[in-house]
């Protein structure tokens, strides 16, 4: 299994590790401490041994912090994660507090004493973070100091993980498209014409597409963890553990890049602050050690990551190996769906059974690399849970009467795919019904867009929800999220969402899907892969449009569906989509999964 069911973390050992946290504060000058769920990189995901957050909580979401004040505490986490939250941790020690509608300076003018003293990481915060938290303290007369040497590594101790030391492994350029030499002049020449002498990187996935390298330092994430200077007219500088590249590896990296380790970055810095080169960092994801490290706010030029862009924007080879593993994770995902159909009813299949069965499914349609991600297996109330993660503690059993959503996905050579069904269990109500079809009309409604050059993820995101609007219901994520080539599911810079602020381009890959979640009771999420197509006019319009093709091969659960409440044209997307899944899936299953397949595709 790519995926443990054992409980990662105990929240009853919270209240000794956060007594020791708060003895060595008042030894620092502090009277809070920030406790963010980052690493020096600032990615989405990190590795076990930077998940403090986890190990001084007990909160395993993917996002969050927490601000551990002498005698008060607090876990800060956005809309995904508030039930989650208040199951994982003790609420006797932290105060749940929801992000954005209440930020860390609301929570601190209203718990802390004026004038006190927030400690931080250098390394753990940005410098985009570290700017804002400071304007936004000032005013109080609050300050936010760094704290040299991360205070909860200190009580973590012994028992602290070691860093990953996994291999690199080259992205051969079958499936990248482009060279790693090509990829290299390309930015460079961008990077010169903006007038700047060098940009520093911190993100694993985009040193990873940039060098045409992959590795595991990452659970689920096909990352190396390194750093980069990206120089305008010079080779570039990898920092990255020698003990992680073999004789062919290394050969093909310093063809392109010089070599270091990674204790090299500090001193490469201070030459480029020595030699008053023009360096760009990106505020958003820079570690503000770095920043400091170069000379401060006037030593550096705020802009972005010139990677991050071309990576979004997939070539030939990444759309064409897309389609290749959407294809073959749809047969891997259909065939789970025939057989969760025969055995969820007999109430004996739990959720750890079902993410089993998935995961043997995917490695029987080949070339499985890792899953992209722990999937979120929920049945009944588990559902409502977003990012759900099951456990042998929590593990439910399926049941009649039920919702049950699973939302998972792979990591392929050629590509990335994330994918949520959600199914009935025997007989729904009504509501459920409804429901689901509600959400569905939004995943129609972003589908079926057309929309200009310069469109946003934000002027988009209003489409899905229209539908659930209209009775008083949302969801509380985004609708949509960038998805990489053989790299993290979760990629930027596009979304759609009210976040989603970057214009969509052809050849980005986004997530739609829309939910709805009842707390304890059941969810709903309705999730392909979409992928932006070019610019062309519409049959009988005068304006180029782009729009979504949907990657995504698998059927929705027709059951779940109020034919009432769909379009006439919402009904002929489904069918349309239902017959493009049994052309493409059903040549690769037994007769009896195509016959499956046949009726769970038949028109509405």
């Amino acid at each position: 299994m790519y995926q443990s069911f054992d409980t990662e973390n105990d929240p009853t050992r919270a209240a000794g590790r956060i007594a020791a946290l708060r003895e060595l504060m008042p030894k620092r000058g502090i009277d809070a401490y920030l406790v963010p769920r980052a690493d020096e990189h600032q990615g989405e995901y990190v590795p076990p041994s930077s998940e403090r957050l986890a190990w001084l909580t007990g909160f395993t979401g993917s996002a969050g912090y927490a601000l551990v004040g002498i005698d008060r505490a607090a876990l800060f986490v956005d809309g995904r994660y508030t039930v989650q939250a208040r199951q994982q941790v003790d609420t006797a020690i932290f105060e749940i507090v929801q992000i954005p509608a209440r930020a860390l300076k609301d929570w601190a003018f209203e718990r802390l004493d004026k004038d006190a003293v927030i400690g931080f990481d250098p390394w753990l915060a940005t410098v985009q973070q570290v700017e804002q938290t400071r304007a936004d303290l000032a005013p109080r007369g609050m300050q936010f100091k760094e704290i040299a040497g991360n205070l909860v590594d200190r009580i973590w101790g012994k028992e602290r993980p070691s860093p990953p030391a996994e291999p690199v492994r080259l992205h051969p350029i079958a499936f990248a498209g482009e060279s790693a030499e090509d990829k290299i002049a390309r930015i460079q020449k961008r990077l010169a014409s903006d007038g700047h002498d060098a940009f520093v990187m911190t993100q694993p996935d985009s040193i990873c597409w940039l060098f045409n390298i992959r590795g595991r330092d990452v659970a689920h994430n096909p990352v190396v963890l390194a750093f980069a200077i990206l120089h305008a007219r010079t080779k570039p500088e990898l920092f990255v553990d020698p003990a992680k590249l073999g004789t062919e590896t290394r050969r093909a990296l310093k063809s392109v890049a010089i070599l270091r380790s990674p204790g090299d970055l500090a001193e490469r810095l201070d030459a480029l602050r020595e030699n008053e080169r023009t360096v760009r960092l990106a505020p958003g994801n820079t570690a503000w050690w770095i920043a400091k490290r170069l000379g401060g706010a006037r030593r550096y030029v705020p802009g972005p990551d010139p990677v991050v862009l071309p990576k979004a924007t997939k070539n030939t080879a990444e759309i064409d190996g897309a389609r290749r593993a959407h294809e073959r994770d749809g047969v891997a995902v259909s065939r789970f769906l025939a057989w969760l159909d025969a055995n969820a009813g007999k109430g004996k299949l739990d959720e750890i059974a079902a993410v089993t069965e998935l995961e043997a499914f995917r490695a029987a349609a080949g070339d499985l690399r890792e899953i992209s991600f722990d999937t979120i297996s929920g049945s009944g109330p588990h559902g409502a849970i977003v990012h759900y993660r099951v456990s042998r503690t929590t593990n439910r059993t399926l049941q009649n009467g039920e919702l049950f959503l699973i939302d998972s996905g792979a990591q392929y050579d050629d590509g990335t795919t994330d994918i949520t069904r959600t199914v009935a269990i025997g007989k729904p109500t009504d509501e459920m019904r409804d429901r689901f079809t509600r959400v569905l009309k939004g995943h129609i409604a972003i589908a079926t867009a057309r929309f200009p050059k310069g469109t946003r993820g934000i002027d988009l995101d209003s489409h899905a929800r229209w539908a659930l609007w209209q009775t008083g219901l949302d969801y509380d994520h985004g609708t949509g999220h960038g998805v990489g080539s053989h790299l993290s599911v979760h990629e930027g810079p596009q979304s759609i969402s009210r976040a989603g602020m970057v214009a969509l381009e052809p050849g980005m890959i986004c997530s739609n899907e829309p939910g709805y979640y009842k707390e304890g009771e059941y969810g709903i999420r309705i999730e392909n892969l979409v992928l932006v197509t070019p610019l062309a006019i519409p049959d009988g319009g005068d304006r180029p449009m782009m729009s979504f093709d949907t990657l995504t091969l698998a059927p929705i659960d027709r059951r779940l569906v109020v034919k009432g409440l769909l379009t006439a044209s919402e009904r002929q997307w489904l069918d349309a989509y239902h017959a493009r899944v049994a052309a493409t899936i059903a040549p690769h299953l037994s007769a009896e999964e195509a016959r499956w397949l046949d009726a769970a595709c038949k028109p509405l």
